[in-house]
């Protein structure tokens, strides 16, 4: 079905970061609905477009193979998209909407945001309206996602029921509190990576697993609300 297939009382998972085949037989186990590789050098899950390429092929249809990149230049996205898939792009740098529907090229894609205090929501998805998905993410130091969870409180209702079915939500979800954040903000996707790893970028098929099944307790649990 994809990420970004809304439908009402089912919440689509993606687990970013993956670099090991085993890492995909298991997020594929569990019953993700995309997989996410990170194409920023500086990240301690980076892979490069070859390897990713040979991840992908792994992968069962249906499946979305995400591409997170950072303010790549053209030279590093074209190689990115010469050897690997990618069915849906990530764009978690300084990227404005114009350089977000050049590199995407009729591709779908989603513009992470980096909330903090005050963050504008409304001038955010005004500015980047022809993103098919809004990925939020806390603000934290560097690019790429810090695991950190951010103050969903702040987000102003009226934004959320304008825009739940285009938005991901990231930023420290684990185990432990993405059934409150599904319960508060019905998002389209939720998206998880250093939430379900041992140590540092490396990845636990156990934690992914219980990642996916609080995700189908707390959809059964509002569903029957």
């Amino acid at each position: 079905m994809g990420l970004l297939t809304y439908s009402a009382g089912r919440t689509r998972v993606k687990i970013c970061g993956l670099k090991t085949s085993a890492d995909i037989d298991a997020a594929v186990a569990a019953g993700v609905d995309a997989v996410g590789f990170v194409f920023y050098p500086p990240s301690v899950r980076a892979v490069t477009p070859n390897v990713a390429a040979q991840l992908i092929s792994r992968l069962p249809a249906g499946v979305d193979a995400v591409g997170l990149v950072v303010n790549a230049t053209d030279e590093e996205f074209a190689a990115i998209k010469a050897a690997a898939p990618i069915t849906l792009w990530q764009f978690h740098g300084d990227e404005t909407p114009e350089r977000c529907l050049e590199l995407a090229d009729g591709q779908p894609w989603m513009k992470a945001a980096r909330v903090g205090q005050d963050f504008a929501f409304s001038d955010f998805s005004l500015q980047y309206r022809q993103a098919n998905a809004f990925l939020l993410d806390a603000l934290v130091e560097g690019y790429g996602g810090g695991g950190v969870p951010f103050d969903w409180q702040g987000i102003p209702q009226t934004w959320v029921s304008e825009n739940a079915p285009r938005v991901v939500l990231s930023g420290g979800l684990n185990t432990h509190n993405v059934g409150e954040a599904i319960a508060r903000l019905h998002p389209c996707a939720v998206d998880v990576s250093s939430g379900v790893e041992s140590s540092r970028g490396v990845k636990d098929p156990a934690l992914m697993a219980q990642f996916v099944k609080a995700v189908r307790a707390a959809d059964e649990k509002s569903s029957s609300q």
